[in-house]
């Protein structure tokens, strides 16, 4: 169990030791790119992922699940080629693109895995913990990678940071050979039909019809797409701070103090995993207050620090709450295409991104970055209602007396 501790732990959390991940918006708008131009390539990226998402999903249901990762890692290499080697608006949405199909493959490949493997043990109560301390643990590698992206550019500019970003993608991608190749999880659906749907389109309709079909499952998928989705706000951060006059060389060390929230907040997840509904309500309206009010602060000297360490702890609060959300999703599932039904939650989460990135190209035309990320924090209070609701309750059977319909 510590071994698989380990080894997930430590795929997870290399995906984000990329220090260009801290700088893209600004190796976009050096390059030329304005505010409307740069949410039109988060766009692009968000639209890639959602017309994959739930598709490789199910493809993951029916291949190798540890084959998909290495695949994700690739292309996500390729992207970052681009990038450094065509920095122009083309270079950027090809790489975007490539990005993009990256995440969908990954989104929900590595959970099913992960939790299929669990379950062969009877250690799905681990879950959530295991995901805290992979999303930490990915949030400290991006600490890491923030940090370094300063000295990175100061020496070489934004060419080493793109070729040492290319790196780190292969690397994590060769940390997916370490991966075990636990065969699909045997449910109740399974056992109690037929038999269990095999191909590629049985598994894509058993996905989405659990989704459909059942309650506790639709709404813990909404729940997580949303949630997840404000995630999308961290985007901006550097832009934020690039508005306030911050250097780019130093922009990477506020944006820290939100990397710092989201390991903390993340860590935090298997302590968290069995909230009340009302204790996460509260916690999301704390958030969204903490989010709107750092966006307004945020600036330079100390006022700066202020802010990004108040959007810090707002954004540590989010993404507990989407670990929690997505465990008890997790547990929820009884069908056999767990990897397409955790892609639908992707798939909507991108919905939401794209709202956001819409709203903030066509808000740039009128507002400052500060005020639109202030009333980016409005969604996440107004969030809070839907929780009580939304939020599947902790799992007290094992996993072969789960809902199947509701």
């Amino acid at each position: 169990m510590r071994s698989l501790g380990v080894r997930a732990v430590a795929f997870y959390g290399v995906r984000d030791l990329i220090p260009l991940y801290a700088l893209y918006t600004l190796l976009f708008a050096d390059h030329g790119l304005s505010t409307a131009q740069i949410s039109s390539l988060l766009v692009i990226w968000s639209v890639t992922g959602f017309v994959f998402e739930v598709p490789s999903g199910a493809w993951a249901d029916t291949v190798s699940r540890r084959g998909l990762l290495i695949l994700g890692s690739v292309l996500l290499a390729a992207g970052f080629a681009v990038w450094t080697v065509f920095p122009s608006y083309a270079g950027f949405a090809t790489g975007f693109v490539l990005w993009g199909i990256s995440g969908a493959l990954q989104s929900g490949t590595y959970e099913a895995l992960l939790y299929d493997e669990l379950q062969a043990r009877d250690a799905t109560t681990s879950y959530a913990s295991l995901m805290g301390y992979a999303n930490s643990a990915a949030e400290t590698c991006n600490l890491l990678a923030t940090v370094a992206a300063a000295p990175l550019f100061a020496l070489g500019g934004y060419p080493l940071v793109g070729w040492v970003s290319v790196g780190v993608a292969v690397g994590h991608g060769a940390l997916a050979l370490s991966l075990p190749s636990a065969p699909k999880a045997m449910s109740v659906v399974e056992e109690s039909d037929v038999g269990p749907p095999s191909g590629y389109v049985a598994m894509l309709r058993a996905g989405l019809g659990e989704v459909l079909r059942v309650r506790t499952v639709r709404f813990g998928v909404l729940l997580v797409a949303l949630l997840f989705g404000f995630t999308a706000f961290d985007e901006y951060f550097a832009l934020l701070a690039n508005e306030a006059g911050v250097a780019t060389a130093t922009v990477p060390l506020l944006i820290g103090l939100t990397v710092i929230g989201q390991v903390i907040g993340t860590a935090l997840a298997g302590r968290t995993a069995k909230m009340r509904s009302s204790t996460m309500a509260i916690a999301l309206i704390a958030a969204g207050v903490l989010l709107t009010i750092g966006s307004l602060i945020g600036g330079r000297g100390l006022l700066g620090v202020i802010g990004f360490a108040s959007i810090g702890v707002g954004y540590g609060i989010v993404n507990n709450a989407v670990i929690v959300a997505e465990a008890r999703v997790q547990d929820a599932i009884a069908g056999p295409a767990r990897a397409t039904v955790t892609s639908a939650s992707g798939l909507l989460s991108e919905v939401v991104a794209l709202a956001i990135f819409g709203a903030v190209a066509l808000g740039s035309e009128w507002l400052s970055m500060a005020t639109m990320l202030a009333v980016l924090g409005v969604p996440v209070v107004l969030a809070a209602a839907a929780v009580p609701k939304w939020l599947p309750g902790v799992r007290a059977d094992p996993p072969e007396t789960a809902e199947v319909r509701g």
